[in-house]
């Protein structure tokens, strides 16, 4: 059976702290309440498409240890197909630590662990082609990044779906030209793009499609989101939320977009359904607590 969507990126286990405020250099600030929960970007968008109904899987590393039982478990907890997911005899599993505030902003540090020890050699290739959409997220080393790069030149008929983040939109357009050029959409925040393209967010859309990318949708936080295949472009507002904490809300905002795009959704229908997906998200602690269940949703 093929896959609608595998996931392919950090497994990282989250270890949430709620501060006062987050400390800036020179500052203090003191813990409020702590918790753990599994995390990683891609994984979280993947958890996402599993609670709305989707045939999922997932290509990542995880040591064998505590921290990695309890990510392949949540996985096999969601109905996420593991497959694809290897465990290492070495090395421990990715860690992130999370700083939540106040008002639901965040700061993390992430020890990525084996996570950047992956390599193209050790993972299944024919798995990787069995889906209909590769959503591929960021690693913090090259080793890995390149993986993903030369396991998208093996790729024939699969859809490439790239959230960026922050890490690779540092890197610039030239090292992400392999992937870009093979990319169905591409999901940075306002600040992503800006680093990425060195303009703003209208005008870095446009040159993001033309280095190949066919839909690019930038996520503005409370301003909700902008999309642009080129020849429409739309502007659409955030959904009201009481924000209790953004960690996760972009991989959320992912979930709902691929969402509405295999449901066959046109383009302003499917980023309002990404707006949808990450308001529910923000409503709850942690990276997956709000992703709601497509009972839960309203008819869009």
């Amino acid at each position: 059976m093929r896959l609608e969507t595998v996931g392919f990126g950090a497994l990282n286990m989250d270890k949430l702290f709620r501060v006062r405020k987050i400390a800036r250099q020179g500052e203090e600030s003191y813990i409020m309440g702590y918790s753990e929960a599994p995390g990683g970007s891609a994984a979280n968008t993947i958890v996402g498409l599993a609670r709305l109904g989707h045939q999922v899987g997932y290509v990542g590393k995880i040591g064998n240890d505590l921290e990695g039982i309890n990510l392949l478990k949540s996985f096999t907890d969601e109905k996420v197909d593991v497959k694809g997911v290897i465990i290492s005899k070495k090395g421990k599993s990715g860690i992130a630590l999370v700083f939540v505030d106040e008002r639901g902003e965040r700061s993390i540090y992430v020890d990525p662990g084996v996570n950047d020890t992956l390599d193209l050699k050790e993972m299944d290739l024919a798995y990787a082609n069995n889906t209909e959409i590769l959503h591929l997220t960021s690693f913090i080393g090259e080793q890995s990044f390149k993986a993903q790069r030369d396991l998208v030149k093996t790729l024939s008929d699969v859809i490439i779906s790239l959230d960026p983040g922050e890490l690779y939109a540092q890197k610039g357009i030239g090292p992400l030209k392999p992937i870009l050029k093979r990319c169905f959409i591409i999901f940075p925040n306002e600040r992503e793009i800006k680093i990425l393209t060195k303009k703003e967010y209208r005008s870095g859309a446009k040159t993001l499609i033309k280095e190949g990318v066919k839909n690019v949708a930038v996520k503005l936080g409370e301003r909700g989101c902008y999309i642009t295949n080129g020849k429409e472009a739309f502007l659409i507002d955030a959904f009201k939320a009481r924000v209790i904490d953004t960690t996760g809300a972009g991989d959320a905002f992912c979930a709902g977009f691929l969402h509405g795009y295999l449901r066959g959704k046109d383009l302003y229908t499917c980023g309002k359904l990404a707006n949808l997906i990450a308001s529910r998200k923000i409503e709850k602690t942690g990276a997956r607590n709000g992703l709601p269940r497509q009972i839960d949703l309203p008819s869009i």
